[in-house]
């Protein structure tokens, strides 16, 4: 089943910290896993927990507690992208609970979720937990800092049929929680691994504190038309540049924690497919996030904790690749954790305005429930609507919504070619993505 999942994902080979967790995981150890962010932790529990499945069980087999909305939901698009045949579904804070419900009615295989949506389920009996022998904790040092070590408590303590225990993290931690009841774990650790080491480039811009928000807007166009990630401490900080760059012309998306579900899904999808190159954000998108190899990192503001500032900047230079981050620094800020040698980027007074994408997104409203797929939107932007396959971009296909990326210089005519027509027997209504 591994070897199929891995085609169907086309994986021709596993890096050394994946193999390592697979044969831990397949012979049935309790599993403290800690890798850097970008290793590819997540199939590296997925492929040993497909095999553990057994088709004879209608419940709950294994649950998976995250952090985050957005990485329950990266989890469950890699398991469904492994073509496995059995069921897995989300259930996170912000999600109808209704329909979590009526999900659950019919019990899947695998149940991802944060621990509070997770717990509330629990507690009113949506689920049967006897079922669940697997146990996996991603990110558990983000979960405790999120505070949800109550709601892991009682659901771990729910859990009387666990036989296995895995606990990933991309940081070593000193302790682990008694209430995890990890007995006897093997630990793999690669959080040192040289081969995972990022080729990051370091580099300062000194600003004065009046002046940091200039700085910013002429570091960004001179970057130009990249991929640019921008944190910041905090959600009103991310709302005041974005305020800047408005008036300024300079297309982008904000991703914080005080936006709607849809509306930061939308933020991530509209960066992924490349509409917009450049995403402001606080810590919530530093891990843990399906957001396309990042080009630069931007520090407006550095975090507090050096954790955090690694994490940061681990969304650029993955794996092999290369990055560059910046840190835009005031004379009187200091921090312990960057290097002393870091070299110094000069600004000019100003810079040409970074060119719009070459992408825009188009909104849907079909989706999965609609009978609708990626085929289907295909064949009627190129049957019907005249474009070259080089016109269509990344096509993302949600329950009752689709997007699609077409070029922008193609927009116009085919919202007018398209007028009137249907899909799936359905009249079309489609639109740009505001």
């Amino acid at each position: 089943m591994i070897d199929e999942a891995l085609k169907r994902l086309n994986i021709t080979a596993l890096n050394e910290m994946q193999q390592a967790s697979v044969k831990a995981v397949a012979k049935g150890n309790n599993v403290i896993l800690v890798a850097p962010t970008g290793s590819g932790k997540t199939l590296a529990f997925l492929l040993p927990l497909i095999a553990k499945l057994k088709v004879a069980v209608v419940g709950v087999q294994a649950l998976i507690l995250v952090p985050s909305r957005e990485l329950a939901l990266q989890i469950e698009q890699v398991f469904k992208q492994m073509g496995t045949g059995f069921k897995v579904n989300c259930c996170y804070g912000g999600h109808a609970v209704r329909t979590e419900k009526n999900n659950l009615a019919h019990p899947p295989a695998v149940l991802i979720g944060t621990p509070g949506r997770i717990a509330y389920h629990l507690e009113h009996q949506n689920f049967d937990e006897s079922f669940v022998e697997t146990l996996i904790l991603d990110e558990f040092d983000k979960s405790l800092e999120f505070g949800f070590e109550s709601d892991m408590s009682y659901i771990i303590g729910s859990l009387l049929s666990l036989k296995q225990r895995i606990l990933t993290s991309a940081t070593r931690m000193e302790e682990i929680p008694d209430f995890v009841k990890m007995q006897s774990p093997l630990e793999i650790d690669f959080s040192q691994n040289l081969e995972n080491k990022p080729a990051l480039k370091l580099k300062m811009v000194k600003a004065a504190a009046a002046d940091k928000l200039d700085v910013l807007f002429r570091l960004l166009s001179k970057i130009g038309g990249k991929n640019t990630l921008v944190f910041c401490n905090h959600r009103e900080t991310v709302d005041r540049i974005s305020d800047l760059l408005f008036e300024h012309g300079l297309g982008h998306d904000v991703f914080h924690g005080g936006m709607e579900q849809f509306d930061r899904e939308k933020a991530l999808l509209k960066f992924r497919n490349g509409s917009h190159k450049i995403l402001i954000t606080t810590d919530l998108a530093a891990r843990g996030l399906d957001i396309p190899e990042v080009e630069y990192i931007v520090h407006y503001q550095l975090p507090y904790t050096e954790d955090a500032y690694i994490h940061r900047n681990g969304r650029t230079a993955r794996m092999n690749a290369k990055g560059t981050a910046y840190a835009i620094l005031t004379e009187e800020e200091h921090y312990k954790y960057l290097p002393e040698d870091i070299e110094e980027e000069t600004l000019s007074e100003k810079y040409k305005l970074p060119e719009a994408s070459d992408w825009v997104t188009l909104y849907l409203a079909h989706g999965k429930k609609d009978k609708i797929n990626k085929i289907d939107i295909v064949g009627l932007f190129l049957q019907k609507g005249g474009l070259a396959k080089d016109d269509l971009g990344l096509i993302e296909v949600k329950d009752t919504t689709s997007y699609v990326a077409v070029k922008r210089g193609r927009v116009e005519d085919l919202l007018s070619t398209l007028q009137g027509e249907k899909i799936k027997g359905k009249k079309l209504k489609l639109a740009v993505a505001s």
